[in-house]
């Protein structure tokens, strides 16, 4: 066994991977696998929550596998899987489910939002996921969470089940996580709407950049980034979002500071900024690109991957199911 403290993470596959994404988890991730003993997950059973288009969503599972490999996750140094490849998740959730409240889950403040949006599709999933999350986590004995603002709620109800069915049992059935938090820069927000987070699921576009996007459709939408009049360069989130923002970009792209570019723009005007952050943008993009389509041609390396880290995750699961099942009074299989 490793002595690297487990952390595990993953996003759903769907939308379209963004800048944010790479700058709020990816970067991070590619980092840990140095210092942790990680897995990451496709989460596609979380993304099913809302209506998937069933072939988009296997491409996507894909897609999103090969944009991790391209920025440098190697899977010999963590366990990359698909979700639903570990019937172990979903096991461990039913379980879950029967030590989680429904007034914990009424109070999750994502369903509300999502639910708000999606009036026709109000599931019984979507108002219990948070317990599925907590089964991911606690499946694999998970030391540290890397968790963002949207995501403290859930793993502190993944802290309460562990904390709760280890109670019940009288003995230690699970490792009870802590949250765990990247030193990274600012957040990436929409280019449009710079008080919102860049979102792989956004319905307007322009809002975010994507991995995939061609040269042209990223000058464009940096061209077109909210502002504001006064034409200073400078960083200041409550006073100009929408500069702070692309100063956030390009410091993430480019890797210096905000200060170096607040120093190298002053005075220079927002025209400059954006021709020049897009000018860096799409040189960060470019090789990343080109490697993505080097995996995406060689669709029986990416399955051989996730056969491999599917069966490293099961195996690793294996003994968290069987210890708590145990513990809760089933019979043993034979």
């Amino acid at each position: 066994m490793s002595d690297k403290s487990v952390v595990l993470s993953g996003i759903q596959p769907s939308g379209a991977l963004t800048l944010g994404n790479y700058v709020g988890a990816i970067k991070n991730w590619v980092a840990m696998q140095e210092t942790h003993d990680c897995l990451y997950a496709l989460a596609d059973m979380h993304a099913i929550t809302v209506r998937q288009d069933p072939a988009a969503l296997r491409e996507r599972c894909y897609e999103f596998l090969c944009l991790y490999l391209a920025f440098g996750l190697d899977p010999d140094r963590a366990t990359l899987f698909v979700q639903s490849h570990v019937a172990g998740h979903a096991q461990l959730a039913w379980l879950l489910n029967c030590h989680a409240s429904m007034g914990e889950l009424t109070r999750m403040t994502q369903f509300k939002d999502k639910a708000g949006q999606d009036t026709d599709n109000i599931n019984a999933g979507l108002f219990d996921y948070p317990v599925l999350m907590a089964a991911d986590i606690l499946l694999y004995q998970t030391e540290a969470v890397p968790v963002g603002h949207d995501q403290k709620q859930h793993l502190e109800l993944a802290r309460n089940l562990a904390e709760r069915v280890n109670t019940r049992a009288g003995e230690e059935v699970f490792t009870v996580p802590e949250p765990f938090i990247p030193e990274v820069g600012a957040r990436v927000m929409r280019l449009g709407e710079p008080t919102a987070k860049m979102s792989k699921s956004d319905d307007v576009s322009a809002n975010s950049i994507y991995l995939l996007d061609e040269p042209t459709a990223i000058t464009k939408k940096i061209k077109r980034a909210v502002t504001d009049s006064d034409g200073e360069i400078r960083y200041d989130e409550a006073e100009k979002p929408g500069v702070s923002n692309l100063l956030a970009i390009y410091a993430a792209v480019a890797d210096c500071t905000i200060a170096e570019l607040e120093r190298d723009y002053a005075g220079l005007g927002y025209g400059r900024l954006k021709t020049d952050l897009a000018d860096a943008v799409v040189a960060f993009l470019e090789p990343l690109q080109r490697r993505y389509a080097e995996f995406y041609e060689d669709r029986s390396q990416l399955a051989g991957i996730l056969a491999r880290g599917a069966e490293s995750a099961a195996a690793r699961a294996e003994p968290t199911i069987a210890h708590a099942f145990r513990a809760t009074g089933f019979v043993p299989p034979v």
